[in-house]
């Protein structure tokens, strides 16, 4: 395999696409499967080029200039031409006057030879093959004086007859020509870079297993939790009859969830901000209303409890809902996707724009489907689901209650309640901060965002919970103290690392942001390399473990179920690291590489 000459971050020349120029531009990255290095000009434009259109900035040194005359090879050719015996030995030199008239004349007798004896099929031929506009010799002084003879509007009338135009529109016309063929050359290279090359989660095999897996893991859990021996040695669980999975009254339930979170998304309260610039240029408008929907939907559950409206119908049904929210994420991926084949270019979502059906229906196609101002990617990552796993968890404690005969909750309930109440909030009351993260700008909306925020986020991170209302586990104060010191330590490292980077990231040239220190890169952006991202590469990936970890222990140690969401976060933070990893290498270039030799560790200090 050829070796790359260009390094990453190295500034030369590249030819811009179908033209002989070349402009200063800086290599980003370089394809060993195409030899194409992608490389970034002064205007932000990014374009992939191959090795033989790239040169050195040193081999575009100003030469000196050469002087007029013709090389020696040249004169004597001339000479022997002026020479020739074709021509009277005197009068052979005449004046520059003489030769200027005998010139003008020339091209006067050509050019109206040409309007007697071209026709029309001639003239597009001639004018299409780039033939010179040739005289013949056969009665031109006939035609020549035919021509003189005929008046101004006649010549006009034969020009408008025969479509002759000068030579510098016809020029004009060529260019304009060439100048279109260059866009559509853009064009086409701009379309070819913008598909998805690189492919995650095993590509278009891995991702139609993960279709299937995916929830086929959320009911193995959910079926597991509910047997009194959750180990992994009773495998398979007994499976419950097909018939019993669907009842249209609780997936009328779930849709009444749906959309009332829908109506208060709607609601004409809290500030409206733009999002990050998309690749058009274009910032898309968020109303920042999540913790008023958390406010409502507080109110109305309080409502539905005084009236005592019994919510453990959820633990009962728990199952049912869970197969009601897959099937609406499924007719909601297959809506998505349809009509995401209509919008253009340069909505699609970067990482899932690679051509293939499964592997773009997984991902994600439209990177920001809207139905008018309604954003349904930025409404589903927050409002449904993550609202709906407070109220799961509500349901399971006053099951537990219920079941035991209890007047109180557990402490491990409370504590599992508490915990996770605070991370929501956390995420409804710093909800711009959303709009930073990759599955904004960067994922598009598929099945694996559609199922992940309506389907895993409810049903598996509430599975603690789920599990303490089978399995009740007594803890000590000292332990829920220990515990509870643990999970703050984590949300400590979370939303200060998070909070750094979004300030960060919306105003680098905020004063009260003075004190960090960051390389800067190509791309106008910085990394940061003080305060929380000097310590490790993604330490809001360490708080996030810290506290999947404190979620788990209040439910004990006889099972190791309760900590599969700590398996399961582990697992899909490296893969994320990596992705981040690969995705911020191609983006900052040298800067990247300054910056991990500077932090090493990615997210555990001093391990990993």
């Amino acid at each position: 395999m050829p070796s790359r000459r260009f390094a990453d971050g190295e500034v030369v020349m590249g030819r811009w696409p179908g033209s002989v120029l070349y402009y200063e531009v800086q290599v980003t990255s370089y394809d060993d499967v195409s030899h194409l290095y992608t490389v970034k000009y002064k205007d932000g434009t990014e374009l992939a080029l191959k090795e033989s259109d790239i040169r050195s900035q040193s081999s575009f040194k100003p030469r000196k200039s050469q002087s007029s005359s013709s090389s020696p090879s040249r004169r004597s050719t001339s000479r022997s031409r002026s020479r020739s015996p074709g021509r009277p030995a005197k009068g052979r030199r005449r004046s520059s006057s003489q030769s200027r008239e005998h010139k003008d004349d020339k091209k006067k007798n050509i050019q109206e030879t040409n309007l007697a004896l071209l026709k029309p099929s001639e003239n597009n031929t001639r004018r299409y093959n780039g033939e010179p506009e040739s005289t013949e010799k056969n009665d031109t002084s006939c035609i020549i004086l035919e021509q003189k003879l005929k008046p101004d509007l006649e010549i006009k009338r034969v020009l408008e007859q025969y479509s002759l135009r000068p030579r510098k529109e016809e020029k004009k016309k060529e260019e304009i020509y060439s100048e279109k063929k260059i866009f559509e050359t853009i064009k086409t290279i701009e379309k070819a870079s913008s598909k998805t090359k690189e492919l995650e989660f095993g590509g278009r095999i891995g991702t139609f297993l993960m279709i299937f897996f995916l929830p086929a893991t959320v009911f193995y859990l959910l079926l597991m939790c509910k047997q009194d021996d959750p180990s992994l040695l009773n495998f398979p669980p007994p499976l419950p009859a097909l018939e019993s999975l669907w009842e249209a009254r609780v997936f009328g339930v779930f849709l009444l969830w749906f959309f009332l979170q829908a109506l208060f998304y709607l609601l004409p309260v809290g500030k409206v901000v733009e999002g990050l610039p998309l690749s058009s240029g274009r910032k898309l408008q968020y109303r920042i209303n999540g913790f008023y929907a958390f406010v409502l939907t507080a109110a109305a559950i309080g409502t539905l409890v005084f009236f005592q409206v019994e919510l453990h119908y959820l633990y009962d049904h728990f199952m049912q809902f869970a197969v009601s929210a897959a099937a609406f994420s499924v007719v909601l991926s297959i809506y998505l996707y349809i009509r995401s084949l209509k919008v253009p270019e340069e909505e699609l979502a970067p990482g899932g724009n690679s051509g293939y059906f499964v592997y773009d229906f997984f991902t994600g196609h439209e990177l920001n489907p809207r139905i008018g101002n309604f954003d349904l990617k930025y409404f589903c990552e927050l409002r449904p689901g993550l609202i709906g796993w407070v109220v799961i968890n509500l349901a399971m404690l006053l099951a537990e209650m219920k079941i035991h005969n209890q007047s109180t909750p557990s402490l491990s309930m409370i504590l599992v309640n508490s915990f996770q109440l605070l991370y929501v909030v956390d995420a409804l009351w710093n909800e711009e901060a959303i709009l930073t993260t990759m599955d904004i700008t960067h994922d598009g909306f598929g099945f694996m965002l559609a199922f992940g925020d309506l389907v895993w986020v409810p049903f598996v991170y509430s599975l603690q919970a789920f599990y303490l209302v089978v399995h009740p586990t007594a803890i000590s104060w000292p332990a829920a103290a220990a515990i509870t010191v643990l999970n703050c330590i984590g949300y400590y490292i979370f939303r200060s690392a998070n909070s750094q980077k979004n300030s960060f990231r919306r105003n680098p040239a905020d004063p009260k942001l003075a004190y960090l220190k960051f390389i800067p890169t190509a791309t106008g952006k910085g990394l940061l390399v003080t305060g929380w991202w000097g310590f490790v590469r993604h330490p809001n990936y360490l708080g996030d473990i810290i506290m999947a970890l404190a979620w788990s222990l209040p439910c004990g140690f006889n099972h190791i179920l309760p900590y599969f969401y700590v398996i399961y976060f582990i697992c899909l933070l490296v893969h994320r690291e990596a992705r981040d990893e690969h995705h911020c290498k191609q983006k900052y270039g040298l800067a990247w590489e300054r910056y991990c030799q500077r932090v090493p560790y990615r997210i555990f200090p001093y391990i990993y």
